[in-house]
């Protein structure tokens, strides 16, 4: 067998179901180690084609939406993707069919490691807030051409709790206590709120407390939410995609922290972010703190990264601080 260690969950083609006239959308993983990927035929060299593009998707994810292609041994890599699978599944999608890959999460750290990409983490999940024509809002089953085009390019989608939905026009307007309230619940800072109207539509794209707004037309609501993934992708990766050449030193101006215990949090959570290498505390004011960091990327681009968690938002700049940050929580 020549991928020993796989764990099987192969659907043969004749026991897939639905049918394959039912307009069924492909599931779309949570996990930043799953990955959906279209394939013409249970064929060992398209398998093997769709392990490599899903590892691709894969790494850029876990390398924090850095593009790898360029770097060293990225190429072998690839080659290697069928002995980095743990499961994998053919599913019907519509006419076509899909192949739903997991990747073992420590081999694929270690592959990202062994590349030489600069510790960045994975990207938090972008909390989809879209409404339809009629004002309701969209979920999971509506909006899979959204989340497909997201995927393509390394980023994962979070869906509102209908119980405890969100604000949109307070999360549109990065609200604080709104999106402390996202961040609360859904552990992120990138939000993306969405209004359709027909053939066109009409976005803000909310990271870490930044506010970016466009629109769009297109010949259907799929072709308008598909633009919509590559569009946000786009602009997340302009503030988020930025490698270091080597280890930044830089200061940090992070206010709102009104107590001890959460200066206590705000330092543990920079010293488990793990493009963080050391961390310390330059001068107090009132309830903001200027810190010494050094970092695998430069501070105004730590700081960009840092608030699309959602526990920081960025602040107005500060004398002496190279980037600021707003405390949340």
């Amino acid at each position: 067998m020549r991928l020993p260690r796989l764990l099987f969950a192969f659907l043969m083609l004749g026991l897939l179901a639905p049918a394959a006239h039912a307009q069924v959308p492909a599931p779309v993983p949570a996990s930043p180690y799953a990955v959906v990927v279209p394939v013409t035929d249970t064929s060992e060299a398209q398998r093997d084609a769709a392990f490599a593009t899903a590892l691709g998707q894969v790494l850029e994810r876990v390398a924090g939406g850095q593009d790898l292609r360029d770097k060293p041994g990225y190429d072998d890599a690839l080659k290697g993707a069928p002995g980095l699978v743990q499961q994998f599944q053919y599913q019907r999608a519509g006419s076509g069919i899909v192949l739903q890959v997991n990747f073992d999460p420590g081999a694929v750290r270690r592959l990202i490691t062994q590349i030489g990409v600069p510790a960045a983490g994975v990207k938090p999940p972008v909390l989809a807030l879209v409404h339809g024509s009629d004002g309701s809002l969209l979920g999971q089953d509506a909006l899979g051409a959204l989340a497909r085009s997201a995927a393509a390019r390394g980023y994962t989608l979070a869906w509102p709790d209908p119980s405890h939905l969100p604000d949109a026009s307070a999360v549109a307007g990065a609200d604080p206590a709104a999106l402390a309230m996202v961040t609360q619940r859904y552990h992120t800072g990138l939000i993306l709120v969405g209004n359709l109207k027909g053939g066109s539509a009409d976005w803000t794209l909310v990271s870490g407390g930044k506010v970016l707004s466009w629109s769009d037309q297109g010949v259907s609501a799929d072709a308008l939410l598909a633009d919509a993934g590559g569009a946000m992708a786009d602009r997340l990766g302009k503030q988020l995609n930025v490698i270091g050449a080597g280890i930044s030193s830089g200061k940090l101006w992070v206010s709102k922290v009104d107590s001890a215990q959460a200066y206590a949090n705000l330092l543990a959570m920079l010293r488990a972010d793990p493009a963080v290498r050391e961390v310390n505390t330059l001068a107090a004011a009132n309830d903001g703190f200027l810190l010494g960091i050094k970092a695998s990327m430069p501070p105004a681009a730590l700081a960009a990264s840092l608030a699309a968690g959602g526990r920081l938002i960025q602040g107005t700049p500060h004398a002496g601080a190279d980037a600021s940050l707003q405390w949340l929580h």
